[in-house]
Formats: structure tokens, C-alpha cells, sequence
């Protein structure tokens, strides 16, 4: 499993407060680097144009994410592409750091848990993640920007996290079950408190 630095719950002072930049990540095509060749996808990037949400249906209520095309071009057509196949049904929440993150998309039908691939939307130095912001989780050697099918919510108001991971997006709706969520964690652990399992997800498929 991926796992993101938990500065915040380490007591480490926080960057300042202040509005997500929204670089335009002006690309033609995406890199994807391919572990598992029978399970790799062809990943373009998304329509500036576009509007692109993804519904998680859970066992303690639905949220929706709406992507965005400017900071994660490459890393959202590949979320989208994941939750229309169903990549992440059945799939809990493994790690939950009250006041700070839920994290998922590690699968337990998968060898490595992943989507047999990676790609890359590296985001701009000045890049903070503020409430209800979502990224990609990454392993600490993998490059900046990386993403695979692990992702994090922002439970906080401002984690100080380094801009090293994908901006996927903000959670639109149902941000009320998010919160939900991220009281059912141990803060010492970062383990679930109860067993909190995404049981559908229905991405959008803009005219």
C-alpha cells in the first residue's frame, strides 16, 4: 500500500492557508509506464472543456469527486477509465487519519493492489491540499506526480503536505460523508475503525 507523509499528525507547523493553483498541464498524450502489460490501458488526457465526476457509492453513503482536467489530466482519464470498469467495487478505505486524510483504491484482487501501470501529472511547487481536495497516493520513491488506483481525500483545512502528489480533484457533493468517514479512524494506527467498503462507483460521461 502506498502511504503519504502524515505531517499534520505529527504535529509539524502547516503552510499557510490559501487557494489551490490551477496549472494547465498542456499535454497531447500521457505517459504511462506499464507494469503489467495485460492489464495496462491507453491513457489520454482529458478535455479542458469537460466536466468529469465520479460517484463512490460506500457503505456509510455516496460522495462525488469531479476531476479536474488542468492538474490531472493523464491521472483522471485513468480514474475514469478504473471506475467504469469497476476497478474499485468492493475495494475499503485502509487508512484514515482523523483531521486529515481517508485514503483508498488498493485492491485485494490485484497483485500489487494497482492497476498494473502508472502515470504522471506533476503539480506546480505552490500546490497545497486544503478540504476536499483529492490526489493520487504514491509510494516515497516513486516520482513526483505519480498515480496508479490509490487516491486521498483531505479531511483537513491545510495537511502542509509537499506538492508531490497528483491534484486529481475536489469532492462536490457528499462531502458530509466524507467527514463521516474520516471520524472512523485511529489516529495512532491510521487503521479503519470499522470496515468502510466502496461498493459502487459511476463515472460520468460528458456530451
Amino acid at each position: 500500500m502506498k502511504r503519504l507523509v502524515a505531517l499534520a499528525s505529527l504535529g509539524i507547523v502547516l503552510a499557510g492557508c490559501g487557494g489551490n493553483p490551477a496549472p494547465v498541464h498542456n499535454v497531447s498524450s500521457c505517459d504511462v509506464d506499464v507494469a503489467d502489460p495485460a492489464r495496462a490501458k491507453e491513457i489520454v488526457p482529458l478535455d479542458l472543456r469537460k466536466k468529469y465526476t465520479i460517484e463512490f457509492q460506500t457503505t456509510e453513503g455516496d460522495f462525488t469527486v469531479q476531476l479536474d482536467p488542468k492538474t490531472a489530466p493523464c491521472n483522471g482519464d485513468s480514474m475514469l477509465q478504473l471506475a467504469r470498469d469497476g476497478f474499485f467495487d468492493g475495494i475499503p478505505f485502509h487508512r484514515i487519519i482523523p483531521g486529515y486524510i481517508i485514503q483508498g483504491g488498493h485492491s485485494l484482487k490485484t497483485p500489487d493492489g494497482g492497476p498494473g501501470y502508472t502515470t504522471i501529472d506533476e503539480p506546480l511547487p505552490e500546490t497545497q491540499y486544503l478540504k476536499g481536495d483529492v490526489a493520487m497516493a504514491k509510494a516515497a520513491v516513486e516520482p513526483v506526480g505519480t498515480g496508479g488506483s490509490e487516491f486521498f481525500i483531505v479531511t483537513g483545512r491545510d495537511i502542509g503536505l509537499p506538492p508531490d502528489y497528483a491534484l486529481l480533484g475536489k469532492v462536490v457533493d457528499g462531502m458530509d460523508v466524507v467527514e463521516k468517514i474520516g471520524k472512523l479512524g485511529n489516529v495512532k494506527t491510521e487503521a479503519p475503525t470499522k470496515r468502510i467498503v466502496i461498493k459502487k462507483t459511476v463515472a460520468s460521461t460528458p456530451p
